[in-house]
């Protein structure tokens, strides 16, 4: 079982929408940077099917530097609005200081995705301390907003596997409730494409392990180097990988493209057995 928020979700596969409160983000180039911009995104993609919206005050890649009160001041008050105008909604927030984790939890935030694999391992205490959700993920011991260069595993999965396992039963150990932790591979994260795609064949092993799984392949580049695309022609490469993932039993889905994404994610749900068709009169009337 997992629990985000007041929700309860059992099979249910949910659309985590990507809204970087960043001035240089990968995907968008800091469309959604402005705080207008950014609340019409949250109403967008919350009209368009989103769960979860994750909000990020850093990019991941390497760039300008960022420090704790900056990043605090692009995410901590927008959460505050986000809460206001949609009092249900599933809030993320994108960080791996503790310090901004407790500033968003404060202002309402739900759930605290920590892309850079326990690097302050302080965050998990502030996940316990306001009963909130914590991502796991694996980054392959490397430190924020650095890129892999050579690196090597004997099994990619065996490694996330225990990393990110023993992420998670750290948090427990500090506090968090089981039911609101997650593990995330980290596609691309401390990883070369062969490492991504190795991971994406065999997700299900990490859903194996009984904890709910999150994945964020949305316009990453081990897609584009599959495909030969650039960043703005990778959302068909994105989708397969989605449904890939879903089939072998993700939860959690960190996406750009939140449409299409849900679409995909119905389907799969149908064709798994886990929802009704929305429709079924073929054959029958």
């Amino acid at each position: 079982m997992l629990r985000l928020g007041d929700r309860t979700i059992g099979d249910d596969l949910l659309v985590m929408a990507i809204v970087n409160r960043t001035p240089d983000s990968f995907y968008d180039k800091g469309a959604t940077f402005a705080r207008e911009e950014a609340l019409r995104r949250v109403d967008e993609v919350v009209a368009e099917g989103a769960d979860i919206v994750d909000i990020g005050g850093v990019k991941a890649a390497p760039g300008t530097e960022v420090d704790v009160a900056e990043e605090i001041e692009r995410t901590a008050s927008f959460v505050t609005e986000v809460r206001d105008r949609h009092p249900s909604l599933i809030i993320s927030v994108d960080t791996w200081r503790h310090e901004v984790g407790r500033e968003a939890c404060r202002a309402g935030a739900d759930l605290l995705n920590d892309a850079w694999g326990g690097v302050d391992p302080r965050l998990a205490e502030v996940a316990a301390e306001f009963g909130v959700g914590l991502v796991c993920t694996h980054a392959g011991g490397l430190p924020p907003r650095t890129r892999p260069h050579r690196i090597e595993y004997e099994d990619v999965v065996a490694d996330v596997i225990s990393r990110t396992t023993a992420l998670a039963e750290r948090a427990v150990t500090v506090g968090v409730d089981p039911d609101r932790v997650l593990i995330d591979p980290g596609h691309d994260f401390g990883k070369n494409t062969w490492h991504s795609l190795e991971v994406t064949r065999r997700l299900d092993e990490l859903v194996a392990t009984g904890w709910p799984v999150l994945v964020s392949l949305s316009n990453k580049d081990f897609v584009g180097e599959s495909l030969g695309l650039p960043v703005d022609q990778r959302m068909f490469g994105t989708l397969a990988a989605t449904a890939v993932c879903a089939w072998q039993g993700a939860c959690v889905y960190r996406a750009h493209n939140v449409a299409p994404t849900r679409q995909v994610l119905d389907m799969v749900a149908v064709t798994r057995g886990l929802r009704e068709p929305a429709r079924a009169v073929r054959g029958l009337a």
